[in-house]
């Protein structure tokens, strides 16, 4: 049986948006956002122009003077510890009335009366006859005989002389101890007026305060003024001569016994450490070296030293 033919169905468009239902109540209005005022910040304040960099250097005016004072009569200054005698240095120059270390150098290059006041300060002069008299003890009881068993002529070298104090001690000594030895006694020191006092040979009754009365007066002669006057015997055993012991030529092994007391002490490690080289290299052996009694050898066994008494070295 045939069927009928099928209709084809209509088709409906919906509207683009759907119909609300009439039941739901009606969305509130939408009230546009009031818009918030902005407070405006304050205003930034220029930055100033920076000046323009500029590299300084400080002037180092201390070692301008320590140079200064080299030039001037060779004592180099910058040998020592810095700090010490950097505070020696300003001090003076305060109390003087020119604490302006600049000034004061023009002072020292017109004013050779201050140049000498200036060095008595700052320069260590401290000395006296028979100072640190055990050592000298031990030169007459032990050393010297010692090296005059073996040896018919001494050379004795007093490094960093002063103004003779020590030189003339050691020669007092020789001519108590080995009156039949030649001795020949050399002092040597950085500034020249300490050099033509040592060769004069004077000295005053502070500088003989502790000296041993009787050989006192067996080698000095007392003066009008209290003071002391070397013996002509005795000056005629010491030789002054001005010289830096750093820059110096030093001989190689001719002094038997080598004396530079409370010298180093004052001088940077390096200095110190120089210095004591070239003065055992000056010894021969089995001299002696006599140090200050508040100094010592860095290394004695690396420079071929013992040590048989208190601050005195010898050379093996």
């Amino acid at each position: 049986m045939s069927l009928p033919p099928r209709q084809p169905r209509p088709v409906t468009h919906r509207p683009a948006t759907a119909t609300r239902d009439a039941s739901r109540p009606a969305p509130a209005p939408v009230r546009p956002r009031a818009a918030t005022p902005l407070t405006p910040r304050p205003a930034t304040p220029a930055r100033s122009a920076r000046p323009a960099f500029t590299a300084t250097v400080s002037r180092d005016d201390f070692a301008a003077l320590c140079e200064l004072v080299r030039r001037l009569c060779q004592v180099d200054l910058g040998q020592y510890k810095r700090n010490q005698m950097e505070r020696r240095v300003r001090t003076w120059c305060e109390r003087r009335g020119t604490p302006d270390l600049t000034e004061y150098g023009k002072r020292l290059r017109t004013d050779s009366a201050e140049l000498d006041a200036f060095l008595d300060r700052v320069t260590i002069n401290v000395s006296h006859l028979w100072r640190h008299e055990d050592q000298f003890e031990v030169l007459r009881t032990k050393i010297l005989p010692e090296l005059t068993a073996e040896r018919r002529r001494l050379r004795i070298w007093s490094a960093g002389s002063s103004y003779g104090a020590e030189a003339y001690t050691i020669a007092a000594i020789c001519r108590e101890t080995i009156p039949n030895i030649p001795v020949e006694i050399n002092g040597t020191d950085l500034d020249k007026r300490m050099v033509a006092r040592a060769r004069q040979g004077t000295f005053t009754a502070e500088d003989a305060r502790t000296s041993p009365k009787a050989m006192l007066g067996r080698h000095f002669d007392p003066q009008p003024d209290g003071g002391w006057l070397a013996k002509p015997e005795l000056k005629r055993m010491v030789k002054f001569e001005n010289g830096d012991l750093l820059r110096m030529p030093v001989p190689t092994a001719r002094y038997d016994v080598v004396f530079c007391r409370n010298t180093v002490i004052y001088f940077t490690e390096e200095v110190r450490d120089a210095l004591h080289a070239r003065l055992v290299q000056s010894l021969a052996p089995g001299g002696y070296l006599v140090v200050g009694t508040s100094e010592r050898v860095a290394d004695p066994r690396a420079m071929g030293l013992t040590s048989p008494y208190h601050f005195i070295y010898r050379k093996g």
